[in-house]
């Protein structure tokens, strides 16, 4: 009999039980007398049976999937935090269903629907904003839900994220003490919760507390090219300093700035917010805040293992330690 061939039913005959009986061994069921489970499991190792997920999920009311919700399948800020999850749910022997919403905004809550009519387990969820719709689909069919690398200004969801202020006030810093005074931020949706309440809030609070009258806050500019076109108002605004939130985005102001003749970081300084690897391999090498992107992800499936297993969780709000890596686009290395 070739393994692929296997089924619960051969199990079952073999041991000469119900499959109901051999469901209970898999699923660790404690009412199977003990003799009986030896002869089971004998025959699960003999056959070499592979139970199969969704099989287990009839007999637990569990299908040992995790939905994992991903805003952009090519941005490798989320394709970092996607690994740390990844290797985490093996670990925890979970099957993962990615749903990505990209291009699809309108339709978001039919994607997340969707995969609920899947019967995940549970949902981490990476998208940068959390519509009403998503939220009380969430809450309607109760399933755990741990937010990865984003926030909701609800409190409602269990979040790993670090502390967006703090970051950003320390990079602001840096600048401003390398004698940096007319700094900016670069954002993509200005509207979600890390940036609207996080930090475009700290950047204000920045300038006000160093008596700087002018900001200079550019939204919507989302990938390369954008950032590419955005450098020529930069230099017209004066800006000679900038945080950037997605690093694609930095290498498009990067790259502007020298193909105009400007020395980085003496005429400009750049830093950026997401770490991916990309802001490590341009030329100059980016300063960046630098996320634990995989640890986040790993944090964040652990978490939601616990809240799918009823499991006490002593903090729902995590943040993590980041770190300001400084290279050649700032003057002080």
């Amino acid at each position: 009999m070739h393994k692929q061939e296997v089924t619960i039913y051969d199990v079952a005959r073999e041991a000469k039980v119900s499959m109901a009986t051999v469901s209970r061994v898999i699923n660790g069921n404690s009412n199977v007398r003990k003799e009986t489970r030896e002869r089971v499991e004998a025959v699960i190792n003999r056959l070499h049976y592979q139970p199969n997920a969704v099989a287990q999920g009839l007999a637990s009311k569990k299908t040992t999937t995790v939905g994992l919700i991903v805003p952009e399948l090519t941005n490798l800020y989320f394709a970092e935090l996607s690994k740390g999850i990844d290797d985490i749910a093996l670990l925890y022997k979970y099957n993962i269903i990615i749903s990505s919403i990209e291009n699809r905004l309108m339709k978001e809550d039919e994607v997340i629907q969707s995969l609920l009519n899947k019967q995940v387990d549970g949902v981490i969820y990476m998208s940068n904003r959390l519509p009403d719709k998503v939220a009380n689909a969430f809450k309607q069919t109760n399933t755990p839900v741990v937010l990865a690398g984003t926030k909701d200004n609800r409190d409602e969801f269990a979040s790993v994220t670090i502390d967006y202020q703090k970051a950003d006030t320390e990079a602001l810093n840096l600048m401003y003490n390398d004698g940096k005074k007319n700094l900016a931020i670069v954002v993509g949706d200005p509207d979600t919760v890390v940036n609207k309440d996080n930090r475009i809030p700290a950047y204000r609070k920045f300038l006000a507390d160093h008596d700087i009258a002018e900001e200079h806050i550019y939204t919507k500019i989302n990938n390369y090219s954008d950032g590419y076109n955005l450098y020529s108002q930069l230099e017209k605004d004066g800006v000679d300093g900038v945080i950037v939130t997605r690093d694609v985005t930095a290498v498009g102001i990067l790259n502007s700035a020298m193909d105009a003749g400007k020395n980085i970081p003496k005429d400009l300084e750049i830093i950026t917010a997401s770490a991916t690897q990309i802001a490590s391999v341009v030329r100059p090498a980016l300063t960046t805040i630098k996320q634990p992107l995989y640890d986040m992800g790993a944090v964040a499936m652990r978490m939601l293992t616990k809240l799918m297993n009823n499991e006490e969780v002593d903090d729902i709000h995590v943040q993590l330690p980041y770190e300001l890596l400084k290279k050649q686009s700032t003057l002080n290395q």
